[in-house]
This record gives structure tokens, sequence and C-alpha cells, in this order.
């Protein structure tokens, strides 16, 4: 089956759950490695931020399919173009960067126009770039090569057995969190 054939379903299943996957590993490394615990309770970004320990914060990565299904919903009709080509990861990585991370229509911090517009220190915009730049990177390239990979079936499982811990996790750490109370 050419990458032209492939079902929207298969398409929109491989994005949603490598879109998780991604997002869970580098938003864990950035709260560890930034200590986002702390830099969310302080000026300027308590401002911006919920704390971590926020339940929609907590919900964050069982929410994400959304986001995956609305990335393959825009991505699917030019999916030839960077799933037929060797490198054409890259092609989907520079997307992501140049539209959704750089130059986004809304004053995000570490875009074009949150620079512009925002009253965030630009140091505090750009000191968080590199999670999004390092998702949007693991997506890409992870994302490529399962498509054009289907015969790697441990590849699948992998991810989606971590797709699984990743909606169950939070669930149960809200729950455990309630008991608790």
């Amino acid at each position: 089956m050419s990458l032209a054939d492939v079902p929207f379903r298969r398409f929109a299943g491989n994005m949603i759950v490598v879109h998780t996957v991604t997002y869970f590993l580098a938003g864990m490394l950035a709260y560890s490695a930034m200590d986002y615990e702390s830099r969310f309770l302080e000026p300027p970004l308590s401002h911006l931020m919920r704390p971590t320990s926020d339940p929609w914060v907590m919900l964050g990565p069982v929410l994400q399919p959304i986001r995956g299904l609305i990335f393959a919903l825009a991505l699917f009709p030019f999916r030839t173009v960077f799933l037929n080509r060797r490198n054409g990861w890259l092609l989907l990585w520079w997307l992501l960067v140049a539209l959704g991370i750089v130059s986004t229509f809304g004053p995000a911090p570490g875009s074009v126009e949150g620079l512009i517009y925002t009253k965030l220190p630009v140091v505090e915009q750009l000191v968080g770039l590199w999670e999004v730049v390092l998702q949007s990177f693991l997506f890409s390239l992870l994302f490529h090569y399962w498509c054009n990979h289907p015969d790697h079936r441990w590849l699948g499982k992998v991810l989606w057995l971590f797709f699984i811990f990743v909606m169950i996790i939070p669930i149960l750490g809200l729950m455990a969190g309630r008991l608790s109370v």
C-alpha cells in the first residue's frame, strides 16, 4: 500500500499516538530540567501558567489526542509531501516549527508575535523553546519512521503501550489526590 492510499483512520491513529507520546516525553524532561513546579508559581510565569498541581495541567497528557486529531485533519491532505520523501520528516518538522512555534497567529511565548506583544521577558520566552522544538523534532522523526516502516510491528506495539500508559497515569494521579484529601 502506498502512503497516498493510507486510510485516514490509520494516519490519524499514528499521529495521535506519536504526538501524545512525544508530548509526554518532552514535557516530563522539561518539567524535571526546568523545575516547572517552582517556576510556574513565581512571576512572570505565574501570571500566564497554571500551577503544575492544577487538575487541568495534570490532565494535559490525557487531552493530547485532541491535538493529535487536529494535526491529522490538517496534515492528511499533504501526507505524500512529507511521507513519500526520505527526509520528509525534516519538511514536517520545519512546517511545525515555522507555523506552530515561531510564527503562530497569536502571541505565544517565544514566537515572533510573543516577542512583540507580550510583556514576558525575552529570556523567559526563549528558555522554554527547547521543549517544543524537541517535541516537534521527535514527533516528526518518529511519525515519519513509523508510517514508512509499517512492517516494524514492534514499534507500533511499544508506542501503543506507552500511549496507554500516558493515558492512565494522570488519571490515577488525579484519583489518588482526591482520595487523600
